[in-house]
């Protein structure tokens, strides 16, 4: 059954799934505050950038079309992280 995660994709996968999980949990919960919000838009940056790296097989791409692709994800990211950062404030 094991077998199945020696394949990065599938790593990811499960990964994906339970970040996915924890972070519904915590939203179900009631769970609020700076830190968790902050800590729910890390954890969907790295969601986007597995995405990106191990189902759009971005990972052995040109640098170019990979550095763009992350870029993309980083300036999004960013510009969300801001904009929670200035509406708790």
């Amino acid at each position: 059954m094991f077998r199945v995660f020696r394949d990065r994709a599938s790593r990811s996968w499960l990964f994906l799934v339970l970040a996915t999980s924890a972070t519904f949990w915590l939203s179900v919960d009631g769970l609020a505050g700076p830190a968790l919000g902050a800590g729910t838009l890390g954890i969907a940056y790295l969601k986007g950038r597995l995405i990106i790296l191990d189902f759009m097989d971005l990972r052995r791409a040109p640098l170019l079309y990979r550095g763009l692709v992350e870029g993309w994800l980083l300036l999004v990211s960013i510009t969300l992280f801001t904009a929670f950062a200035l509406g708790t404030g």
